[in-house]
């Protein structure tokens, strides 16, 4: 039976890699949970079916949808992102209508709700640009180098700004690259989910420049735990980086691949994007401080579940 006197949780855009294992994760604590879904995203594998499940079809960016998910519900996560870095640009105005003028659509609800709090995913791998400093802190300059960026980035000054004006309650969190079961196999959502099924396949991988490129990869069950701290967490702070702290490149990350899977991965060299900064690890201090959060899955042991996952599912 639905667990009636639980609070009741909206995540926006629960049916994607990183709502289906926050869907889960809030059903394992026997909360009730609300998904706003677009009608093609149906249960994911990762979704357990569940009576504290309410499950509904409609568009971030209609009114009325956005009205109707937000009805009795006491926190809010958005993980909302129609576009992906190497496409935003192609079409910014898209990127801007369905993402920005969305989430003020959102937020212009949620003004007479001030106290719930509004958890936001915003791309610590893209919103600072080229970096001055490595480890990156939250205090470096942002720079972004890409639509997908610029709008995350106009996002958090939304949030800031409907803060001051209207007290909305809301935290950032700043993502370096999660992997894990469920994440799509295609660059757009990541290099590791991307490589992993194809070395298994013994089919080609792709690589953008010559393999140099580094970024700071962690597992998504940290990225979730990361998630539900900052729900209820009620210090000063607004913006959090999260990832490993460390830094792997492409061919380290490939490597690692051929370790847990013992193949040897069929690798061809492409044109590196304009867009990549050579080097992206994120500074964690302040979200081990103000969160006591720290992620604590080791590449090879994530790399090793994800290959499970997809070999059992």
């Amino acid at each position: 039976m639905p667990a009636k006197n639980q609070p009741l949780t909206l995540v926006l855009g629960g049916g994607g890699f990183i709502g289906s294992h926050l869907v889960g994760a809030l059903l394992a604590q026997g909360r009730r949970v609300r998904v706003l879904e677009l009608p093609y995203r149906k249960y994911e594998r990762l979704i357990p079916r569940h009576a504290n499940l309410e499950w509904i079809e409609g568009n971030f960016a209609n009114a009325h949808d956005i009205k109707r998910a937000l009805d009795n519900a006491e926190s809010v996560f958005h993980l909302v992102s129609t576009t992906q870095p190497q496409s935003s640009n192609d079409n910014p105005a898209f990127d801007i209508q369905s993402n920005l003028l969305a989430t003020i659509g959102l937020l212009e609800h949620m003004r007479p709700l001030k106290k719930i709090p509004l958890i936001f995913i915003s791309s610590g791998g893209t919103i600072y640009g080229k970096p001055q400093i490595i480890p990156i802190p939250e205090t470096h300059p942002t720079e972004p180098q890409c639509s997908y960026a610029i709008v995350k980035l106009a996002i958090e000054k939304y949030l800031a700004l409907y803060h001051l004006l209207y007290g909305i309650d809301y935290r950032i969190l700043r993502l370096a690259n999660p992997y894990g079961p469920g994440q799509e196999a295609n660059h757009s959502q990541g290099l590791i989910g991307a490589f992993l099924p194809k070395i298994l396949g013994d089919r080609p991988i792709e690589v953008w420049g010559d393999g140099s490129t580094v970024r700071d990869y962690f597992y998504i069950g940290d990225a979730i735990e990361a998630l539900l701290l900052a729900e209820h967490y009620h210090g000063d702070r607004r913006i959090f980086n999260i990832g490993s702290g460390r830094g792997h490149s492409i061919k380290e990350i490939i490597a690692a691949l051929e370790d847990v899977t013992g193949k040897k991965a069929n690798v061809r060299f492409t044109a590196k994007r304009e867009f990549d900064v050579p080097v992206s690890i994120l500074d964690i201090l302040l979200a081990q401080e103000e969160l006591g959060w720290r992620p604590s899955t080791a590449l090879d042991k994530g790399i090793r579940m994800t290959m499970d996952w997809l070999q059992h599912s």
